[in-house]
């Protein structure tokens, strides 16, 4: 692959920034802290790492004002002060990414099969072989994977990407500019289910799914359809692999959700929350905007103020968990306990 350098002024011309050192140094990507040599940029966005920003010997360093002041004077390579240096690693990132990227081919994969009536916009150009069938829309410079599927009705916006393998079912839509990676399942049937004497009855899965524009799910990650209404995603929200969303759920813009989340039917989730990995929401409730619930919670009741939210145990010694786990078991017989002490003190003292 041919190493594509830039200037360091045409990064701080594109993306702003303060630029402290020459603007005529040349970078050929980004590297991480204890890995860039003279080639290459890199970024501090943790104060923890500061120790490390010192002994960099990367050609630039990415910091905010505040690290300036405490790496500036150890650190002698130039310097990119930004407000927020961890999003402006970002949009570098993605400017040498796209350097360097290969152009995906296209329109729609020989192998795909899009659902009966197609129709598809002039500029989407379909494979010899693809089969075409009625109903499905696809939206101009739609870029559509080997092997997906994509039902009766479904509907597929401008510019968005359908990996390999990518299912959509019946109906569903998907807005402009979204990413969907290979094995991702969108409108399966959701787990909905009668009991009648012992037997499961099954409950007929109606709904949609509905996703808005620059929306990117991960691999193997599912959004089932509304049992009656429809399961929404908003704007901007990112999914992560192996994600389970039940049906009817309903995602608010720009939310984020890392890898093996799982949040069960009827959800209503608001806008800019974070989930960390393996967080665990149940059924019918409800999180306000600016929630952020850490890795491996479990959300057993609705969320309805913002901040950050943790539901777990900490990790110890089995010994040492089971003799709190006994404790725990326990707290109802010791309070009680509390209070007839309590009790008895207080008899004592007024006598």
């Amino acid at each position: 692959m041919t190493t594509v350098s830039i200037r360091l002024g045409e990064l701080v011309d594109r993306f702003g920034g303060q630029l402290i050192g020459s603007p005529d140094i040349q970078v050929a990507g980004i590297a991480p802290l204890s890995d860039a040599d003279e080639r290459y940029l890199t970024f501090l966005s943790n104060p923890k790492f500061r120790s490390q920003a010192e002994l960099t010997k990367a050609a630039a360093l990415i910091l905010s004002a505040r690290d300036q002041d405490h790496v500036g004077p150890v650190y002698t390579g130039a310097r990119i002060v930004a407000d927020n240096p961890y999003a402006y690693f970002a949009h570098v990132a993605q400017h040498f990414a796209a350097l360097h990227a290969i152009p995906p081919e296209q329109g729609i994969h020989p192998t795909a099969h899009v659902s009966p009536h197609a129709s598809v916009a002039a500029s989407a150009s379909i494979g010899p072989h693809a089969t075409i069938e009625a109903e499905a829309v696809i939206g101009e410079g739609a870029v559509i994977g080997a092997g997906v599927f994509i039902g009766r009705g479904a509907s597929i916006g401008e510019g968005t990407r359908l990996f390999p393998n990518v299912c959509v079912y019946e109906y569903c839509e998907i807005g402009r500019r979204c990413s969907l990676q290979s094995g991702a399942v969108i409108g399966a049937e959701g787990f909905g289910y009668a009991n009648e004497s012992g037997k499961w009855i099954k409950i007929p899965q109606t709904g949609r799914v509905l996703i808005a524009d620059d929306v990117e799910i991960g691999a193997n990650t599912t959004i089932d359809r509304g049992a009656l209404a429809d399961t929404i995603i908003e704007e901007g929200v990112i999914l992560d692999n192996q994600i389970q969303i039940g049906h009817n759920c309903h995602i608010g813009a720009y939310t984020a959700m890392a890898g093996c989340v799982g949040v069960a039917g009827s959800a209503k989730i608001g806008r800019h929350c974070t989930f960390g990995g393996a967080a665990m929401v149940l059924g019918h409730l409800t999180i306000v905007d600016n929630v952020h619930i850490s890795s491996g919670s479990m959300v057993s009741r609705s969320i309805l103020e913002a901040g950050q939210y943790t539901g777990f145990y900490p990790l110890a010694k089995n010994a040492d968990w089971e003799k709190s786990a006994a404790i725990v078991r326990n707290l109802s017989t010791m309070r009680e306990k509390i209070r007839q002490m309590e009790k008895t003190i207080k008899s004592l003292t007024e006598k």
